[in-house]
């Protein structure tokens, strides 16, 4: 039944790819400014159906597949006049129609450099999110979060504060810098760069340094036009800098509170006169310290792109990057008591210097050869390569007393990934009659292994001789220091300690978007058939084959008013190990959205309201009558629900605003038959009840004060459910931080001071470990600061 209806749906493409209509025409020409020279990326607006286009590297622009009737084309550009042409398209004519600017060549190039520079909002997707239409457009609520925006935010990685900008994103135990792992409706959306999957097991991609991100796209709800396989709350998709043909640079340096160092360095340019062969390369090296003592982070990145203009059509991207980290242990950075929670000073640690440094070596690589067929059929194929090795270790207390003391222990843990990725995927534009078919058709395919050694530990602490918490000493531990057995290869290690993940993955997809009433409505069929191979803890692979639909509809009310429904499934195999021995069973997944789309004042500022309830089936978890074991349970039925709003953009002129609202509810409604450690009702961790977050940013337009500016932000978490299980025990508080800086700016030079956590609260998260018996939490830093200068050239 499955094969009849993937053949069917080839079949219904292929048939709309063939049979359309010779009764439309077209609209081409191109752009000049008063001294001849071409005039690119200027926005061609066609008022009629609200469809835009932008002059490419020649002038050149085209509306292509116009059912017959006028139009009214808008010319739109910073600095130069507007102005508006109307035009008849007759059946099979194709009409030129030019338009002259009044500015000079030089004039331009500011208007396009200008007109490029990232805000806070912006109308398109990547190339890499694959689909092919405006972000208001689509029936699902994506946000972007701009390099503008995490600029003025001073943010340095994916773990610093990023997810402020986006509804609903929590991050539950943050594992200091190492890995992101964002909660987002209930549970933890997958990682994606330029396009892949990156995640190759429950610890996730190493946080990228924002040295390489242009800027992170947040898809929420199941993806089938991205993901093979994945969570049904989502993923987010960072998509690197590229270059962009135009000649300049930037340096960064940073100062902060806890022995922060940083510099940065961006170059982008051409490296042949004729602008085919273009290159970009960023630097990155940070030293930073930590508000505990004996912790620290220190990094460097280097990450060289180059891109080939093969034809008029065809182009050829390379990238590669290198992160590099040596920080103090994973876990060094949690605290322990039987009492409750944040019952220590701030900066109170249970590390002991002296420890050896944690080791990763995060190498990725991407080719990426896009082809445009003609002015509607436009290939791409992509190839990535990662590699990641981490040689060091992890602590966690081999036990807790009531009077303070705990026995510390630190474990091996050694690990590498590899991954090769694979995607190729077709974008087509066509007509049957006043129809218009988006097209979307590709394939994906992966292979992801990861092993490691954690089955060698060693206690810092004897019996008699605990580290007291109350009377800490950070002297030569009684029990000294580990030295683990290296002596054989990560590869045997790991198969003795049962660290062995591995997955392989097949999948097609196809999807046709049908545009009616002049593409005010359109209405999204599409589907995903997945073959999905892996396994985990040194189990027998589990191999899950699944067809995926989805349905979606979007109307323009208005020009820049949209609403949309859409249903859509996700499938993934799990790989895990259930205490009593049964087999363990795919998890399916499905989510019913609606949402409301609104860009305002010609886009400087945008809005997204969207409702949604995900049900999950067959998730495993952490066995709570086994933790920080290899066993997991079933738990049955897990729902999702509630609803948020985003804001972002410029209100008025410098005034730049990012601020969201969530609603969050994550409960179980069906157990699995013997489970009796979870019932009916009970709150599944991962979420907050409560997400608000704002970010204010005003520069100073006019006058003598002309590029002095203010910033100010704020992360509220009301009913916080990020813990485990812990029925009868202390609940996380509510959680507020306050930020804020000044900075001044003009075209060259900019300077920013923040300073976080203003009203100096005692911040933290964490949960009860019933196996220990007590309360384990990670603190915030308390009131830090950081200066920046950035010079561009």
């Amino acid at each position: 039944m499955k094969a009849r209806i993937i053949l069917l749906l080839i079949a219904l493409l292929a048939n709309g790819i063939i049979v359309f209509a010779q009764n439309t025409g077209s609209i081409k020409g191109e752009l000049k400014s008063s001294d001849g020279h071409p005039a690119a990326y200027v926005t061609l607006t066609l008022t009629n159906l609200g469809k835009s286009v932008k002059s490419n590297e020649q002038g050149k622009y085209s509306f292509n597949k116009l059912a017959p009737g006028t139009y009214t084309i808008k010319m739109t550009a910073i600095g130069v006049n507007s102005q508006s042409k109307e035009v008849t398209v007759n059946p099979g004519e194709e009409v030129e129609l030019n338009f002259a600017l009044t500015e000079s060549n030089q004039v331009l190039k500011d208007v396009i450099i200008n007109a490029n520079k990232s805000k806070y909002t912006t109308t398109e997707p990547s190339t890499t999110l694959r689909i092919n239409e405006p972000l208001i457009e689509a029936p699902q609520n994506i946000q972007v979060v701009t390099s503008q925006a995490i600029s003025d935010q001073q943010i340095i990685s994916m773990s610093d504060g990023l997810i402020r900008n986006v509804s609903g994103a929590v991050r539950l135990e943050h594992w200091g810098d190492l890995y992101t792992n964002i909660t987002m409706r209930g549970s933890q959306i997958q990682a994606f760069r330029n396009g892949f999957n990156v995640v190759a097991s429950y610890w996730g991609p190493l946080t990228e340094d924002m040295s390489i991100v242009d800027h992170i796209e947040f898809v929420k709800g199941p993806s089938s036009f991205m993901l093979a396989n994945g969570d049904p709350s989502g993923l987010y998709n960072v998509v690197t800098k590229k270059p962009t043909g135009q000649t300049k640079g930037e340096f960064s340096a940073t100062l902060g509170s806890f022995d922060l160092y940083r510099s940065s360095l961006d170059l982008d340019g051409k490296l042949s006169k004729d602008g085919k062969l273009l290159y970009r390369l960023n630097v990155a090296g940070q030293t930073k310290g930590s508000h505990r003592p004996y912790e620290y982070n220190n990094r460097y990145t280097i990450a060289p792109v180059l891109s080939y203009q093969l034809s008029d059509n065809t182009k050829l991207t390379a990238e590669y990057t290198l992160q590099n980290a040596k920080m103090t242990e994973v876990g060094s950075y949690y605290v322990f008591a039987t009492d409750g929670y944040a019952i220590l000073p701030v900066d109170f640690t249970m590390t002991n210097p002296g420890l050896p440094a944690t080791k990763i070596n995060d190498h990725s690589a991407f080719i990426t050869l896009e082809h445009r067929i003609d002015d509607n059929w436009k290939l791409t194929a992509q190839g990535a390569y990662f590699k990641y090795t981490q040689q060091g270790m992890s602590s966690w207390p081999s036990s807790v007393a009531e009077n303070g003391g705990i026995v510390r222990n630190v474990g091996i843990w050694d690990a590498e990934s590899e991954m090769s990725l694979g995607q190729v995927f077709l974008n087509g534009n066509i007509y049957t009659g006043s129809v218009r078919h988006r097209i979307l058709a590709g394939l994906d395919m992966g292979k992801k292994n990861y092993m490691a050694d954690w089955g060698q530990s060693h206690d810092l602490d004897t019996a008699g001789g605990e580290f007291n918490i109350y009377a800490p000493t950070y002297g030569y531990p009684n029990n000294g220091y580990p030295s683990f057995d290296r002596s054989q290869p990560l590869s045997q290690r790991a198969v003795a300690a049962g660290g062995l993940m591995d997955q392989r993955y097949n999948s097609f997809y196809a999807q046709d978007e049908l545009g009616f009433l002049d593409g005010s409505l359109r209405v999204t069929l599409a589907g995903r058939y997945t073959y999905v191979s892996q396994s985990a803890w040194g189990a027998s692979p589990d191999e899950a084959k699944h067809f995926t639909p989805r349905l979606g509809i979007s109307y323009s009310v208005l020009k820049n008013l949209s609403v949309y429904g859409v249903y859509d499934q996700a499938f993934t195999p799990q790989s895990g190990i259930i205490y009593s021995g049964e087999a363990v069973k795919p998890l399916t997944g499905n989510n019913i959205e609606f949402g409301l789309k609104q860009d305002w004042f010609d886009g400087k500022w945008n809005s997204t309201l969207s409702i949604y309830q995900i049900t999950k089936q067959n998730e495993l978890t952490a066995d709570p009558e086994r933790p920080n074991s290899q066993y997991s349970i079933v738990v049955g039925e897990k729902v999702a629900k509630g609803f948020e709003f985003d804001i972002r953009g410029e209100i008025v002129s410098g005034f730049n605003v990012v601020a969201n609202y969530a609603y969050t509810d994550s409960k179980v409604t069906e157990t699995a038959p013997g489970v009796t450690a979870i019932a009916v009702g009970d709150v599944i961790p991962g979420f907050s009840k409560h997400t608000a977050n704002g970010w204010l940013n005003y520069k100073i337009q006019k006058g003598r004060l002309e590029g002095i500016g203010f910033s100010g932000g704020f992360t509220w978490l009301g009913d916080r459910a990020t813990d485990t299980w812990s029925v009868g025990l202390q609940k996380l508080p509510n959680y507020f931080k306050l930020d804020g800086g000044l900075f001044y700016e003009n075209k060259k030079f900019k300077i920013m001071a923040n300073a976080f956590n203003v009203l100096d609260k005692y911040l933290y998260s964490g949960s009860y470990y019933e196996w220990l018996n007590a309360y384990y939490w990670q603190t915030e830093a308390p009131r830090n600061y950081r200066l920046s200068i950035n010079y561009k050239f």
